[in-house]
């Protein structure tokens, strides 16, 4: 798959977590935001709960999917740039705040798990 292809599934897959979270009440804080340490997917407010929402698509199982492609590096690159976030967003900086997963399995028809408080930093 090239680089566009595979820019234009994580993009859809993001839109589709967007439009799913949103259903569900949470509010859209920020969207790709970017910071010298990395990169947020979603930013929402979930009542006044500030919710960091990484979003994963994977065409295909290999390797453990979706969900499994958040490993301990990945975590701890999502925490940097979430505190980061805070940091520079100080309107939240004393919300509450959890990391939610959303991961995309491109099987027909598309499986959206949504893992609310995936993990602790």
């Amino acid at each position: 798959m090239s680089p566009d292809t595979r820019q234009a599934s994580g993009q859809a897959g993001e839109a589709l977590a967007l439009a799913h979270l949103q259903q569900q009440g949470l509010r859209l804080l920020a969207q790709n935001w970017r910071c010298k340490v990395g990169e947020l997917d979603l930013v929402m407010l979930d009542g006044a709960t500030v919710v960091f929402v990484e979003v994963r698509y994977r065409r295909h199982s290999a390797w453990g999917g979706a969900i499994a492609s958040i490993d301990a590096r990945k975590r701890e690159k999502l925490a940097r740039a979430a505190s980061y976030f805070l940091q520079q967003q100080t309107r939240w900086a004393h919300s509450p705040c959890r990391f939610d997963v959303i991961a995309i399995d491109a099987v027909e028809p598309l499986r959206l798990n949504w893992i609310q408080n995936a993990f602790d930093t």
